[in-house]
């Protein structure tokens, strides 16, 4: 089989038999007034994070969720998105389409709000995704493109590029590595299918990102997730996974290079009240102003003694200088 179809043929038995814990078993789902998840989605949670951010659900989007799992994150998503169709969920695994429609039919007898027919699940992949160019306002995936070997990581954003409309958002969590993960284990199709072995660094899945064509990226939380141990895996030292839960946005990629948000901040410390650097960024003295990487960079080296740029957080919602 190729690795592939081992990711398919373990998400089958997954499907079957619930596997509680699989993946995070710190992350619990989010909870949102009137939502009641059933039982057995949260058996099927196989999340690394999440990739549902409130603050960004106004107007009722449309959202394109690829692999839908147990159906957990779909439901999320319908929440803001009370409408048939408003969330279509894209999964390849036959068994896995039918516990999710299972589980959505239990949802709609806990959630007097909730219709099934809000969620529609398609047959389909991540490489070729059933709906037209330009057509929906977010593509969400969650712990699903860390199995993907480099170059089809690489097809799975082109094609969520390819379906959001300008402007659209690719909302993603995702395990990386703290450090590249050895051959051996990235060989090992059965890890890679339980999302152990396929992790890219940081680095690397933030440059997928941007030479996929997004301009912008927000880092919305980075948190430990799994510790590859050296006797177990075969390691000359310990290996750290971590999970990144991020925002993409299709826009036009900057002259001077992509923004990536993590947290930073820049602060005027000189003698005026106002700082400009003239590119567009207006510091005021002693109040910290959200900045990307990239300006953080350039503000440091302009006035190193009149600026302070503080470390990421690994937590931004939004907003910020560019």
């Amino acid at each position: 089989m190729t690795y592939l179809e081992t990711a398919a043929e373990f998400y089958r038995e997954v499907a079957e038999t619930p596997q509680v814990g699989l993946c995070c078993v710190q992350s619990s789902p989010l909870q949102f007034p009137g939502l009641k998840i059933p039982v057995s989605m949260q058996e099927m949670n196989y999340g690394c994070g999440t990739t549902v951010h409130p603050t960004e659900l106004n107007h009722q989007p449309t959202v394109l969720y690829v692999g839908v799992g147990g159906g957990l994150e779909a439901l999320q998503f319908a929440y803001f998105s009370r409408r048939a169709s408003a969330v279509i969920a894209v999964e390849p695994v036959a068994a896995m389409r039918e516990a999710a429609t299972r589980n959505l039919e239990i949802a709609a007898t806990e959630n007097s709000w909730f219709n099934p027919n809000f969620v529609e699940i398609r047959t389909g992949d991540a490489f070729n995704l059933p709906v037209a160019d330009a057509s929906v306002d977010i593509v969400a995936q969650n712990c699903l493109f860390n199995i993907f070997e480099p170059e089809d990581l690489t097809r799975a954003l082109k094609e969520a590029y390819r379906v959001l409309k300008p402007g659209g958002r690719l909302q993603m969590s995702d395990p990386i590595a703290t450090s590249p993960i050895p051959v051996h284990l990235q060989q090992d199709e059965r890890l890679r299918a339980m999302c152990l072995s396929g992790a890219l660094t940081y680095q690397e899945y933030t440059q997928r990102i941007i030479d996929a064509g997004f301009g912008q990226i927000e880092i919305r939380a980075r948190r430990p997730y799994r510790l590859l141990d050296a006797p177990t895996y075969n390691l000359e030292e310990n290996l750290l996974l971590e999970s990144l839960d991020s925002v993409a946005f299709k826009v036009a990629i900057p002259e001077d290079g992509a923004c990536i948000f993590t947290g930073k901040t820049a602060i005027y410390c000189g003698g005026e009240s106002l700082f400009d650097d003239g590119a567009g960024h207006l510091l005021q003295r002693g109040i910290p102003a959200d900045v990307c990487d990239k300006t953080a960079a350039k503000l440091a080296a302009l006035e190193p003694e009149k600026i302070i740029t503080t470390d990421s957080t690994w937590h931004y919602n939004g907003g910020g200088c560019c």
